[in-house]
């Protein structure tokens, strides 16, 4: 019988010894090509859509007592002498066919650092209209916590000559979110720290069509 000898056995000859060292390696060669092929491919996929042809409508929700008619036309809420973290909220407004929409109203209002509203002024009101992407920027701050509720910003959005969706948004990792009736997990804006700053974004789908 001949002998056992293992594949780093010196007794074989070098030829041999490469030869059955490439058998060896062979299945992991061939998991490693078929990895690098999927990573590639992965590499190369498109980003995942702002919208889907499954979006539902955003929700709407209660205005609150707050509103004001008739906010400056702006996309920055800051002025002299506001105070909080700052927080800039991106997004776009689609229709449900996943049309961006240009020329949309959107109508923001929240409360100061200190959960305060401004009813004598537009302190943290105002309004803009997305670009021809359906595109919307709000250079804002993030707002104190109102008594009885987690913390949210407003917001009414409209489509040109289309119905008005009053709604809210919310921030996530909130403990407030657990107890605030009013709060909805499908409101809850994609959110990241920037520095010093906080950078939000999310998306409103309207009925337009």
């Amino acid at each position: 019988m001949v002998p056992y000898r293992s594949v780093n056995d010196h007794r074989l000859d070098p030829t041999r010894r490469r030869l059955l060292r490439l058998l060896a390696l062979t299945p992991m060669l061939i998991a490693g090509s078929r990895w690098a092929r999927a990573a590639e491919s992965s590499a190369t996929l498109a980003p995942t859509p702002d919208c889907g042809d499954d979006d539902e409508p955003t929700p709407e929700e209660t205005a609150g007592p707050f509103f004001k008619p008739r906010s400056p036309l702006r996309s920055s809420l800051i002025e002299s002498g506001t105070s909080g973290t700052r927080l800039m909220v991106r997004g776009r407004v689609f229709s449900r066919s996943c049309r961006p929409l240009a020329g949309a109203l959107l109508d923001f209002w929240h409360a100061d650092a200190d959960g305060e509203y401004d009813n004598d002024g537009f302190k943290l009101r105002g309004h803009q209209f997305t670009n021809a992407r359906g595109e919307y920027q709000l250079e804002t701050i993030v707002p104190g916590i109102y008594t009885g509720r987690t913390r949210h910003i407003h917001v009414r959005v409209q489509a040109p000559h289309g119905r008005i969706l009053t709604s809210q948004l919310y921030f996530p990792g909130e403990p407030r979110n657990l107890t605030d009736p009013l709060f909805r997990s499908d409101l809850v804006m994609w959110l990241r720290e920037a520095g010093e700053r906080r950078d939000a974004r999310f998306n409103f789908v309207l009925h337009a069509g």
